[in-house]
């Protein structure tokens, strides 16, 4: 290649990105939502980062910053998506973008929840979010979903918890198994594994010869649930409950119950 010939091409390319770098931040940002409008999200965050760095305190960051976690999300880097929210709502905190941004982040956390049997961590950090989100925000019409959403993430921590407690069942760990059904009974009261755990708890007492305690549970679980599908199971608990009853107290027949 002769030297003109390079010559030229270095000057039109010179030229190319004189051009670029010279676009007003409404054209750039312009660029930038039409590949995001067709779905180049990995091309629009490289220009949106560039109107963020060039163009600071413009309100046109504002929509690019939010835009940058966007092109994450949808690319499905949830991680970096939540960051991207964070930084706006950390450095542009009077942006109309705040709040969705808020509710962004914890929908990150909510995406990345796993099955109630793995590590729970995302979905505590999702319902901590979801609630930063409401409490910042309470008016806001996301709010609704927030909260069904945190409802969702509590029933799954709810099974995760009555799910050790059956397997401790299982192992005749029924000390720890009551634990396991008293943490649901506190904590997630309101979750659907409430109502096992209640009936789950009655029969690890009674597992472990407590029957004064197995009563009271098992009492508790008619009292509150009457019309329980698991009526069933509950009654064969009592009655078993009821045929020990005028026996010497457990304590002293079993000191070493589990």
């Amino acid at each position: 290649m002769g030297l003109a010939l390079v010559a030229s091409l270095l000057f039109a390319g010179c030229s190319a990105t004189k051009e670029v770098e010279q676009l007003s931040v409404e054209k750039r940002y312009a660029a930038a939502k039409s590949l995001f409008d067709g779905g180049d999200y990995l091309q629009a965050y490289e220009e949106f980062r560039i109107v963020t760095l060039q163009y600071q305190g413009n309100t046109l960051a504002n929509d690019a910053q939010y835009l940058m976690g966007e092109c994450r999300f949808n690319r499905e880097e949830y991680i970096l998506a939540a960051y991207e929210y964070d930084v706006l709502v950390r450095t542009m905190p009077t942006s109309p973008y705040v709040a969705k941004a808020r509710y962004a982040k914890a929908l990150c956390y909510f995406k990345l929840s796993p099955s109630y049997n793995l590590d729970q961590n995302y979905t505590k950090q999702a319902i901590d979010e979801f609630q930063s989100f409401i409490e910042y925000h309470p008016t806001d019409s996301l709010v609704i979903d927030a909260e069904k959403k945190i409802d969702e993430l509590n029933s799954k921590l709810a099974q995760k918890e009555y799910e050790n407690g059956v397997t401790y069942t299982h192992m005749e760990y029924y000390k720890s198994a009551v634990a396991s059904f008293d943490h649901v009974l506190e904590k997630y009261h309101d979750t659907p594994y409430a109502e096992q755990a209640q009936l789950r708890k009655a029969e690890a007492q009674l597992m472990r010869n407590h029957v004064h305690e197995a009563k009271t549970e098992i009492g508790k679980f008619f009292a509150k649930y009457p019309n329980s599908e698991w009526k069933n199971d509950a009654e064969r608990v009592r009655k078993e409950i009821l045929s020990r009853q005028d026996d010497t107290p457990s304590e002293a027949k079993n000191p070493a119950a589990k």
